[in-house]
């Protein structure tokens, strides 16, 4: 591949030029002419190689998709994500990333959901994409603008052989608003490599000043655009969102980070940052005016096209695409790209964060190929193997998680393939109950949204196509006052349909209504590849409860409690959330009864539901347990167990339960202990529960006689009353051996009513991410499993290079009163993101220990610089006013802090002074410091002066009969100060006299 690249003789006059001003370092390259063919594949390897061999450039692969550590992002979604804590000077001194100068690599991306998101228009044009590959190259604090410019002109149009005429270039025009200058030295570096001037374009914010996201590492940039056509000048179309003329190369100069507080802070050291899409070089380069038409496309519409039976792809968009067949085309393709690589990444479609956006992507792409091309069943699963046989030698994740991959989408998309089945029957005939409307009813479309996961976007869609309107803003309030659902607490559900009172229950037992049975709650197994399985539930409805009544039937609209003969819901109880989920009533397979509260009341099982159709007593349904939540719920109750044994084994057979609460996002578990755990305690258990974990070891339930059970060596019970026969829950070993033998087993023995795993392997991971303690002697630990434990641990880790780095530049000395404030702010803003942030608990009080020193160090440098500078400001004031008895003036200050040390030390070194200080900000507002003798309180109150002269400025202080400060505002200090002098002479003047 080095043979490849040639040079012209005026580019090597060039770049002999800059390397003398600059010291570039450059490695001999040959020529081989009539190069013209570039695959996808040609186009990756020629960018890194070209970085690699001719500049001394480390090819460092591309990171996952999922950020590590970074909250801000869902996805990775430009090649510097990486390379963050190098930007922001936080990398780890020790590690390897700390020694990069020279970088390049080809980034996968992804832009779907937070600010960059690309997701709605992929399909609709031909050339967005939710996932990419982001071609860059980066200098840390090596080679700049020059440079880096001249690297990438000389890629295009020297190795590339891109026409120099088609190219244009943009460059930051600057902003008044936030003082930023136009980028002059980009431009002139631009002229001067013999482009011509009407090529080199300014523009403003929006286009050529690029950021990462709302906060974070950002700068000037110049772009490189290329013209389609060419004969032409094209610059009026550039950053025109025209198809003809599109950017290919951002090279950003990053000299910035964007605060939470949207001000700039210059970055450490000044950095390059470059990114060209690799779709938009290959299509250029092949020749091509559509991405899709590239061989980073075609194999895959072929692909479509042969597994579909559909027509051949066109390339069609807007009206000219009868039927949406092209769209759907390339939502097929770019979407089977990003599920493939996200899958990969160890992102899989879920409820929250990036795993969300990846179930709407996979579901958009099921919605398309079914209804639109008629695809089979899995059909996008059919053709992850393309996807791994284009990208696999870039990233070969792909070819070993080719299988794994398609597990994941075929599970996806049959579950959805019923929910998009069951959702078009419930639009149907929801649209032929509608009669002339042209609004389809929000409590059906939100009914779809929450029960089935509909995404609401597809339903638009759907509703679109036939001419029916969504409403949006009745949505946006169901959806808003489900939040405010969620965010009760228990005893906001008491006046719920679901509390039975006794004359209920003593009329139920009268009619003879059997107790539910419940048992089907616990009917699942490990299928193949380790998946659960939950037996089918059908069901009798037996009662009807609504508006405190027991009724025969309940009409369409209303809420009530359904009991049914059994039931597979886990109703709350135990300290375990209750299930969710749906039934639907045999016959009628498109109408959904959505379960949304299960509880229990003298043996009845209650299912609390808003009908969607009247509903009558002696209705035979079918259950559907929300599986996603009931297994968090399983994950989180047997790892509650586990804990509970590994808190006895690390703090002593003395601790006992107090009280625990299993949800399928979090545990929460109270325990009797005195004190707060040290971090080697909370380091202690974690490990115990991780070895627990890892030995994957069976949990083995049995109903025994519950005087048995009391027997069992090692039992943890609680002061609570038990049913016989009871339940008895144990890790690692059958429950039938604990109750033959007498010996004490050192494992996790409990008796539970829960649902729970049946090998602890599937917890996967463990982290306490709270302690503390309720009351004395009480204490409650908060911990998380599985995915949301690893992200505790990445931002952990994250949060710890931050205070690495911040502690090293406080140590390296700080020379100034406003540096050390903005160091003090600093370390004031990383306690406040380790106190919020999840991380595990032993890290949180290690980073909170080294924080509290931190500001300790910068509180004591701010008071004693404070002082130096107070101290400067006195000598000018008794210079200037000698003896005087009454002293009212303006000193410069930035702080009331300032000014109020500047009042007492005045006050020392002039006893029995009347001393006010007006200092005028840069805001407006006016700081007051104020200081009287202490022999003439009863002549003039500090306070009374202060509160007199702010309240003047329309302000307010407070303090005492000596000192006081205030603030106010005034455009008038002159008159201010004439006005505070007159005050404190009316009521001192005989002592002034």
């Amino acid at each position: 591949m080095a043979a490849f690249f040639g040079l012209s003789k005026s580019s090597n006059v060039l770049l002999n030029n800059v390397s003398a001003l600059r010291g570039i370092r450059t490695c001999a390259f040959q020529t081989v002419p009539g190069y013209t063919e570039f695959s996808s594949k040609k186009v990756r390897n020629v960018f890194t190689d070209f970085f690699k061999e001719k500049y001394g450039h480390r090819l460092v692969p591309s990171s996952p998709v999922k950020p590590r550590g970074d909250p801000s992002l869902l996805f990775v979604n430009a090649g510097m994500n990486q390379f963050k804590p190098i930007f922001l000077g936080t990398a780890d001194p020790r590690s390897e990333m700390t020694q990069y100068r020279r970088v390049v690599n080809s980034q996968k991306c992804v832009r779907a959901g937070g600010k960059h998101n690309d997701l709605e228009d992929v399909g609709r044009d031909v050339y967005h994409h939710t996932f990419f590959e982001m071609l860059g190259n980066w200098s840390f604090g090596d080679y700049f603008k020059e440079e880096a410019c001249l690297m990438a002109w000389e890629l295009l149009t020297q190795v590339y052989r891109i026409p120099q005429d088609r190219l244009y270039v943009t460059y930051f025009g600057g902003d008044s608003a936030l003082g930023l200058k136009s980028d002059e030295e980009s431009r002139e570096i631009w002229l001067s490599m013999g482009i011509e001037s009407d090529h080199v374009l300014p523009f403003g914010l929006k286009d050529n000043f690029w950021e990462m996201g709302e906060t974070g590492p950002c700068g000037p940039c110049t772009e490189i655009h290329y013209d389609h056509v060419g004969g032409r000048n094209a610059a009026a179309l550039v950053n025109r969102d025209s198809p003809e003329v599109v950017e290919i190369w951002n090279l950003v100069f990053m000299q910035y980070n964007r605060e939470a507080d949207g001000r700039l802070r210059t970055l450490p050291q000044h950095n390059v940052d470059t990114g060209m899409g690799l779709e938009r070089l290959v299509t250029i380069l092949q020749g091509k005016r559509s991405n899709y038409d590239t061989d980073l496309f075609t194999p895959i519409l072929r692909a479509i096209q042969e597994s579909s039976k559909g027509p051949v792809y066109r390339g069609l968009v807007g009206e000219a695409d009868v039927g949406n067949v092209d769209m759907a085309y390339r939502v097929l393709a770019d979407h089977i790209r990003t599920l493939s690589v996200c899958i990969a990444d160890g992102v899989y479609p879920g409820m929250s964060g990036a795993e969300l956006v990846l179930r709407r992507i996979l579901r958009r792409a099921v919605r398309f190929s079914t209804e639109v091309l008629q695809a089979p069943p899995g059909f996008l699963a059919g053709l992850v193997p393309t996807v791994a046989h284009i990208l696999g030698d870039a990233y070969p994740e792909l070819n070993r998680e080719t299988n794994r991959i398609m597990d994941i989408i075929t599970d996806n998309e049959v579950a959805f393939l019923s929910s998009l089945k069951q959702g078009r029957r419930v639009i149907d005939r929801t649209l032929q109950k509608m009669e002339d409307s042209r609004v389809f009813p929000v409590g059906v479309a939100w009914s779809l949204h929450r029960n089935l996961g509909f995404p609401l976007d597809l339903l638009g869609l759907m509703l679109e196509e036939k001419g029916v309107a969504m409403d949006t803003e009745g949505l946006d309030k169901l959806a808003m006052e489900n939040a405010r659902h969620k965010a009760q607490t228990q005893q906001s559900e008491l006046g719920s349909c679901v509390e039975l009172d006794v004359h209920t229950l003593a009329e139920l037992q009268r009619r003879g209504v059997p107790t539910t049975q419940d048992s089907p709650k616990y009917a699942y197994r490990l299928g193949e590849g380790g998946k659960y399985v939950f037996s089918p539930c059908q069901s009798t409805v037996l009662a009807l409860y609504c508006d405190r009544s027991l009724v025969t039937e309940v009409e369409e609209g209303r809420r009530c409690a359904v009991i049914l003969n059994q039931t597979c819901f886990y109703a709350e109880q135990g300290g375990q959330a209750h299930d969710q989920g749906y039934f639907i009533r045999e016959g009628q397979q498109d109408v959904l009864f959505p379960v949304e509260n299960v509880q229990t009341a003298g043996g009845y099982v209650l299912h609390e539901v808003t009908l969607a159709e009247t509903l009558r007593l002696g209705d035979q349904v079918q259950l559907f347990v929300d599986v996603p939540q009931r297994l968090a719920c399983m994950v989180k109750h047997t790892a509650t167990h586990i804990l509970n044994f590994a808190l006895r084994q690390v703090l002593g057979d003395g601790v006992e339960q107090r009280g625990s609460h299993v949800a399928a996002d979090r545990l929460r578990f109270d325990f009797s202990f005195q004190g707060t755990l040290i971090i080697k305690q909370l380091q202690d258990i974690e490990q115990t529960i991780k070895d627990i974990i890892q030995r994957n070891e069976n949990v083995y339930t049995e109903e025994v006689p519950l005087k048995l059970a009391k027997k069992i060596q090692g039992l943890r019970v609680m002061d609570e009353v038990y049913p016989d026969p009871v339940r008895v829950v144990c890790v690692g070993v059958p429950v039938d051996c604990l109750v033959k033998s007498q010996t004490d087993q050192q494992t996790s023995i409990e008796l539970c009513c829960g649902t729970h795993l049946l090998r602890t392997g599937e917890i996967k991971d463990f982290v306490i991410v709270s302690e503390r303690q309720l009351v004395k002697g009480i204490s409650r630990i908060i911990a998380v499993t599985g995915e949301q434990a690893k992200e505790a641990r990445e931002a952990g880790h994250t949060l710890a290079q931050e205070v690495d780095s911040l502690s090293m530049r406080l140590e390296s000395g700080i020379p100034t009163l406003s540096e050390a404030q903005r160091l003090s702010k600093e370390v004031g803003q990383l306690i406040d993101a380790v106190e919020s942030t999840a991380v595990p608990q032993w890290q949180r009080r290690e980073l909170q220990t080294t924080l509290k020193a931190l500001q300790r160090t910068a509180n004591t440098t701010i008071r004693k610089q404070e002082a130096k500078e107070a101290a400067k400001k006195v000598q000018t004031l008794l210079t200037k006013h000698g003896d005087k008895a009454l002293v009212v003036d303006t000193v410069d200050a930035d702080s009331i802090s300032v000014l109020m040390k500047v009042a007492n030390q005045f006050c020392d070194k002039s006893p029995g002074v009347f001393t006010m200080l007006l200092s005028q900000q840069h805001s407006g507002k006016v700081l007051c410091a104020c200081q009287v003798p202490k022999s003439s309180v009863g002549v003039l109150s500090a306070v009374d002066w202060a509160v007199a002269v702010c309240t003047h400025m329309n302000g307010n202080a407070g303090g005492s009969v000596i000192a006081a400060k205030g603030t106010g505002s005034t455009s008038d200090l002159e008159g201010v100060l004439k006005w505070a002098q007159e005050f404190a002479k009316s009521r001192t003047q005989k002592r002034l006299n």
